[in-house]
């Protein structure tokens, strides 16, 4: 297993880090929180996880070990493959997960792109004595004061929208963000972003 990757950033794309290791420019999958912290031309160290497939070998890159040793037991849950898992990271960081999972809050895993009400309970089920509780102090979906809309922007591309659905739905939701006091969660408006988008679709 290749456990890190360390090395020059040579590229960046909405979901992805092109690392250049010894020469080879390694592609890594990334959270929107995790890609904001690099910078073309700059040194970074990733922790990785390497997901094989029959016809792929894809790399998923996270800002430390303890959000890929998450993203690694998520995907022990039946129904939850490295993108599921990778969303889950994008809305949540890896205790406000540990802590929506011992707590049985179903509204923060629906929260995620992709999970609904019944999935969101049986990942409850599932995953409650594999998580833990959480280590740290934030909560769920904590309060994110600075660059709310560049973290909704680099979500919604990450998901596959376009730049001009992205910058729609981010104004979209400006509102609820103002009327939050400054202290909007990404979590919440990325689920109401999606809402605004499926309408108008």
């Amino acid at each position: 297993m290749i456990a890190f990757v360390s090395g020059t950033v040579a590229a960046l794309a909405p979901d992805a880090a092109v690392v250049e290791v010894g020469g080879v420019g390694m592609a890594v999958q990334c959270t929107p929180n995790t890609l904001s912290t690099l910078r073309v031309g700059q040194p970074a160290k990733l922790a990785t996880s390497l997901v094989v497939r029959e016809d792929s070998l894809t790399l998923y890159g996270f800002a430390d070990d303890d959000e890929r040793q998450v993203f690694e037991l998520l995907q022990t849950a039946s129904g939850v493959g490295p993108r599921l898992a990778q969303a889950m990271l994008a809305v949540h960081s890896p205790d406000a997960l540990r802590r929506a999972v011992s707590t049985g809050d179903e509204k923060a895993l629906t929260a995620v792109p992709g999970i609904g009400k019944k999935g969101a309970q049986k990942l409850l089920l599932e995953l409650k004595d594999r998580l833990g509780g959480p280590i740290g102090a934030p909560s769920i979906g904590a309060p994110v004061t600075q660059g709310w809309r560049d973290q909704l922007h680099a979500a919604l591309i990450g998901l596959g929208y376009a730049t001009r659905e992205a910058d729609e739905a981010v104004s979209a939701v400006a509102p609820q963000a103002e009327a939050a006091g400054g202290t909007p969660q990404v979590g919440q408006l990325l689920k109401a972003a999606l809402q605004t988008l499926n309408r108008a679709r």
